[in-house]
């Protein structure tokens, strides 16, 4: 899970949207252990729900079309948590991050895994993994990508990289310190903060 890591980039006693928060875990995260001033716009009205009755500030939106609604620099870091995959329009959206957030923190599965590259070279289809738990045709995730393709959505946005962490499939940071190409071919997950 990326939420520690996600706390650790995340200054403490600033103002946090987490887009598609879910169930509001690391919205309670930020809030219990950075003292954050945390809102949420997440999907699922049942998520919603959940989220409000644990006191979360959190809105029923669609990240695709609602982001744009957020007057810019409205808050020191919007976040998006294992959701960019799952996302109509993911370059729209990682621009309204952007705009929004001084700071966007951003975390999603690599597909570039070396064990997807195997798996889908021996088997011929799409794996599924402790990290990607569902079979191709039941998951959210619409668009695939691996971090090498989202340092290039990073490039045509010009967003500037301020630190990048490639995970394994337990959170556990791994590669510190190897260039992208290696990040992309043995971390399953990956966390990146940005900024314009």
């Amino acid at each position: 899970m990326d939420h520690l890591l996600i706390a650790e980039m995340v200054k403490p006693s600033v103002r946090v949207l987490d887009v598609g928060c879910g169930d509001g875990e690391l919205l309670s995260l930020l809030e219990a252990e950075r003292d954050v001033d945390g809102r949420g716009i997440e999907l699922s009205q049942s998520n919603v729900n959940l989220c409000v009755a644990k006191g979360l500030s959190v809105i029923q939106g669609d990240a695709d079309r609602d982001l744009t609604n957020f007057p810019d620099a409205s808050f020191d870091y919007a976040i998006l948590s294992q959701t960019l995959q799952a996302t109509r329009r993911p370059r729209h959206v990682l621009e309204q991050l952007l705009r929004i957030g001084r700071h966007a923190v951003v975390s999603f599965p690599n597909f570039g895994h070396w064990r997807i590259r195997l798996h889908l070279l021996t088997e011929g289809r799409m794996p599924v993994t402790p990290n990607m738990p569902e079979s191709w045709y039941e998951t959210q995730n619409i668009h695939y990508c691996t971090i090498k393709d989202f340092l290039a959505l990073c490039a045509t946005v010009e967003a500037k990289v301020e630190r990048s962490v490639a995970l394994n499939a337990y959170g556990q940071r791994i590669g510190l310190g190897l260039p992208f190409s290696w990040q992309n071919l043995i971390g399953e997950q990956a966390v990146f903060l940005l900024t314009k």
